[in-house]
Formats: C-alpha cells, sequence, structure tokens
C-alpha cells in the first residue's frame, strides 16, 4: 500500500512538473527589461520569448510580434527550443507509459513484474524530460546573466529573469522528483528459498549393523 501511495504521489508530481513545461513554452515572459541604471524608462515594458516579443504599455495593453524567420534567431534560442520541445515530447510519452504501470489501475494486471518494469521506464522518462527542460532554462537564463553583466551592453538593452524560466526551473524539479519516486516504488524482489523437506514418520528405519537371532 505504501508503495502504491509513493507511486500516485511520483505521478502528480510528474504531471504537475509537465503541464509547468507546457506553461513555460507558451508564454512570452522567458526575459524581460531591466530598469537597472541611470536612464530608466517606466513607459513600457518588453518581455522575448521562445516564439515571440512583446511590449506592454504603462496602460496595460500589450501587443506581441512573433519572430520573423528562424535563420535570424540565436543559437541559444533555437537550442533552448529544440530542448524544451523534446521535453515536453518525452514527458508525453512517459506519463502514457508511467499511467499503463500505476498498480492502481487494471492494465498488466496479471504480471506484477512487467508492470512494475514500465513503471520504472516511465519514471526514467520523465526524469530524462526534466533535464532537457532544466538545461534549456538554465542555458537561457546563463546568456541573460551573461549580458546583463557584461559592460559593454546598453543599460537600456539589458534583461532579467522572467517568470517564464522560474516556471520551466520547478517544473523541471517536480519532474524529476516525480520520475524518481516512480522508479523507487516499484517492489522488492522477494528471494525465494527451496521448500525444507519435513521428517516422514513412516520411513523405514535404517538396518542395525548387528542382527539378533
Amino acid at each position: 500500500m505504501a508503495n502504491s501511495g509513493l507511486q500516485l504521489l511520483g505521478f502528480a508530481l510528474a504531471c504537475v512538473g509537465w503541464i509547468g513545461f507546457i506553461v513555460a513554452v507558451a508564454i512570452p515572459q522567458w526575459k524581460m527589461s531591466s530598469f537597472a541604471g541611470d536612464a530608466i524608462i517606466t513607459a513600457q515594458v518588453t518581455y522575448e520569448g521562445l516564439w515571440m516579443s512583446c511590449v506592454m504599455q504603462s496602460t496595460g495593453q500589450m501587443q506581441c510580434k512573433s519572430y520573423d524567420s528562424l535563420l535570424k534567431l540565436g543559437s541559444t534560442m533555437q537550442a533552448t527550443r529544440a530542448l524544451m520541445i523534446c521535453g515536453i515530447l518525452v514527458g508525453f510519452f512517459a506519463a502514457c507509459i508511467a499511467a499503463v504501470g500505476m498498480k492502481c489501475l487494471t492494465c498488466l494486471q496479471d504480471d506484477e513484474v512487467k508492470k512494475a518494469k514500465v513503471g520504472i521506464v516511465g519514471g526514467a522518462l520523465f526524469i530524462i524530460a526534466g533535464l532537457c527542460v532544466l538545461v534549456a532554462t538554465a542555458w537561457y537564463g546563463n546568456q541573460i546573466a551573461r549580458d546583463f553583466y557584461n559592460i559593454y551592453t546598453p543599460s537600456n538593452s539589458k534583461y532579467e529573469f522572467g517568470p517564464a524560466l522560474f516556471i520551466g526551473w520547478a517544473g523541471a524539479a517536480l519532474a524529476i522528483l516525480g520520475g524518481a519516486l516512480l522508479c523507487c516504488s516499484c517492489p522488492r524482489r522477494e528471494t525465494s528459498y527451496p521448500p525444507s523437506r519435513g521428517y516422514n514418520k513412516n520411513a523405514p528405519s535404517a538396518p542395525s549393523g548387528k542382527d539378533y537371532v
């Protein structure tokens, strides 16, 4: 029963992390304009995401524009896109496979060993998906930090971490943790011992060394 609850908890955490992947990819707030420096312009805030850039006016109106060409994007942006998409796809297959290996479902109920192995495979795929997203967000965040601390970057061109990065980091942590719980929730293999032979009372006694007349 404890393993079943641990498996259900791991599956729930991993699925929440996978939903975080989708939210992080969808929203454009991967980096936002910084107000550090002497010349501060608060009339508008610029956001940049994986698919579009947006400008929010002081009135609350937001205008977004998709990127014109994929080839004009930097290598960091392209690699981040690829890793995030891989993380979402791997997480989808992980959710499907882990659902089959859940003990609360009747799939593969006749073969407990195979069912446990399927659950472990789903947990491992969740860990791989979390690592993909973790690498993507860390790489993108490192680029933001390097540009921010670069002395040659103008003050009005500096950016800070956006909410999408924090959502991606949280989702990656939940997916890795949930995948680890799924991998650890498999039942331990019990060691089987050969059955002990009981003493047969009706067995004939061994002949004695001496015969009496």
